[in-house]
Parts: structure tokens; C-alpha cells; sequence
């Protein structure tokens, strides 16, 4: 406890110069663990790792094939855990519960692996950040909530930063909303995946999160076995390069399953809109991904975009509070 009223200490050395507000801020913000900020972080990477390996992937194999393969080896890698931990028994009005939801799923990852041959990885990460703002909307009619001047403020700020990253600070392309094929489809995606989350609060039961994460995925591969099958026939296995299976393992483990424990865990301590704000950060962990990678850089023009969403995730830490019981 002295340790951590020291650290306390120093962090707040210059306290006096913020305002008021900025203060009170800092005050709720350094009683949350820190841990479980540095969960989420670790979380934000492994998710945008998704769009650039998505991005190295879908040339090889195509979306319907590839996001089934996803759906199938994230069951497999869930089934042992769910079967020891809880129970593989399942009702019939649990399965379409769990079938609702995992429709979101099929069409936002088929979209993403479908868009990724036509966009960028920084394109698509720019466009979820406006996930939140959709959630938030289906969440007004779903589950009859008040967004508050907080979320409104966070939705402002996100959807011209998204759009500017996607316009790569083009102003002209920005007023004439010249998208390409792939952001189009994606931003579909998007708007599918906004549901996600009220849904899960509308068709959530009691039970555990683990249980219905497992039985969303096996209904996802269910969905995906008559869209794929053609392709799968077609597919000659052993032509499939070792980078694809490495890059679905990356997807079906670090992006799919800890990720979802990562998350689990810090709403019991943040709320869902504090863990899913950190999507914010998605475009400027993608741009530096992409540039330990390799690739080139996009140009300065892009910064005010990153700025504004990360301002957008700033917003809606602060307006939070402390997390209640609501939110968790």
C-alpha cells in the first residue's frame, strides 16, 4: 500500500497545473488496476495483428473457406476447455440464440477477408473504429439504452477520424467519398458487426460467456459448411502455403480465443464501452505493425485522423467514471 500511494505520488507531481476536471479524471483513473489496461492493450495488438495477417492471407484462400477454417479451429481449441469446465449439453432455444449471434460473426469476418484483397489493413482498421458508434445506436432500439452525452461525444469524435484515415488526409477524396470496393464491403461488415454486442446482451441467459463464445463459433462453422462447400472441394490442401495455416492459427488463437479472455476479464473491472473503446487504437497499432513490417510510409496527412480516434478513446474513459454495476 506505501509502494503504491509513493507511486501515486510522483505520477501526480505536477496535479495542481491540470484543471478541475482533467484532476478528477486522474483521480478515478489511477484507483483502476493498471493491469487490466495493460490486458486491454495487449488485447488492442493482438487484434490489430488480425488485419495486416488477414490482409497476407487472403490472396491464397478465399473468404468463404478461409473465415470457416477460422470458425472450425477456434472450436476445436475452445472444446476441451468448455467440455472440462463447464458442460457440452445444449438446448435447441440455445443453439438459435447462439445462431443469431454468430451470424453477425460470418458476415463481418467474410467481409473482412473478402474487402482485404481490395483495401488496405489501415483502411479497414480505421473503418471499425465506427463499430462502437453502430453498437451503441442498435443499443438504443435492442436494449433500450440512453447513449448519453459521453458516447455521443466519443461517435463524433470517431467517424471523422476513421474517415480521415480512410482517405489517407485527402481532402478531395474526403468530400467526394471516393471509397474503394473493399472499404465498401467492409463498412457493410461493420454495420453487422455492430450488433454483436446487443445481441449478446439481448440473448444472454446466465450462462458463461465461455459456453456461449464456444457454441457461437461451432453455429458460425455450421453457417459457413453450405457457403464454403463448393470452394473446399475445389481447394487442393496441400497447395496451401505453411504462412496461411501459420496465419490462421494466429487468427483462430490470439485474435479469437485469448482475446476473448482478455476481454472477459477487464469488463468485470472497466464496463463493456471502457474495453470497447480501445478499439480506438486499432488504426495507429495497424500503421506501426505495417511499418515493422516493411511497408511504406503512408504520409503525415494521416496523423490528424490517428489523433482524433485516440482523442475518441480518451472521451470515453474519462466520461465513464468508475465502472458500475450496470456496466458490468
Amino acid at each position: 500500500m506505501k509502494s503504491s500511494a509513493a507511486l501515486q505520488d510522483s505520477l501526480f507531481c505536477f496535479y495542481g497545473l491540470f484543471p478541475a476536471h482533467t484532476r478528477k479524471f486522474l483521480r478515478v483513473f489511477s484507483r483502476l488496476p493498471m493491469r487490466v489496461h495493460l490486458l486491454m492493450f495487449l488485447c488492442a495488438v493482438l487484434v490489430s495483428g488480425s488485419f495486416p495477417v488477414g490482409a497476407a492471407i487472403t490472396p491464397d484462400l478465399a473468404p468463404a473457406p478461409l473465415t470457416l477454417i477460422r470458425f472450425f479451429c477456434a472450436s476445436l481449441i475452445f472444446l476441451p476447455f468448455v467440455w472440462y469446465r463447464y458442460t457440452l449439453a445444449v438446448s435447441g432455444k440455445a443453439l438459435l440464440r447462439y445462431s443469431l449471434i454468430s451470424v453477425v460473426l460470418v458476415v463481418f469476418f467474410w467481409c473482412m477477408f473478402l474487402s482485404l484483397r481490395y483495401t488496405t489493413a489501415l483502411s479497414t482498421s480505421a473503418i471499425f473504429t465506427l463499430v462502437p458508434g453502430f453498437s451503441a445506436l442498435y443499443a438504443i432500439v435492442l436494449n433500450k439504452e440512453r447513449l448519453g452525452k459521453g458516447r455521443l461525444t466519443a461517435l463524433f469524435l470517431g467517424v471523422p477520424g476513421a474517415a480521415w484515415i480512410v482517405f489517407k488526409g485527402d481532402w478531395q477524396l474526403f468530400t467526394s467519398l471516393d471509397w474503394n470496393y473493399g472499404d465498401v464491403i467492409f463498412f457493410a461488415g461493420c454495420l453487422c458487426m455492430g450488433l454483436y454486442t446487443p445481441l449478446i446482451r439481448l440473448l444472454h441467459r446466465g450462462e458463461p460467456m465461455a459456453v456461449m463464445a464456444f457454441w457461437v463459433m461451432v453455429t458460425g462453422t455450421c453457417w459457413l459448411l453450405p457457403i464454403a462447400g463448393a470452394d473446399l472441394f475445389s481447394l487442393v490442401w496441400s497447395e496451401i502455403p505453411v504462412t496461411v495455416w501459420l496465419g490462421i492459427g494466429y487468427l483462430a488463437v490470439f485474435s479469437t480465443i485469448i482475446s476473448f479472455f482478455i476481454t472477459q476479464y477487464a469488463i468485470l473491472f472497466l464496463g463493456p464501452t471502457r474495453v470497447m473503446a480501445y478499439s480506438y487504437l486499432y488504426p495507429a497499432l495497424v500503421l506501426l505493425i505495417d511499418l515493422l513490417s516493411g511497408a511504406s510510409w503512408p504520409g503525415a496527412k494521416i496523423l490528424p485522423g490517428i489523433c482524433i480516434v485516440l482523442l475518441a478513446m480518451l472521451v470515453v474513459q474519462r466520461v465513464q467514471g468508475v465502472p458500475s454495476a450496470a456496466d458490468e
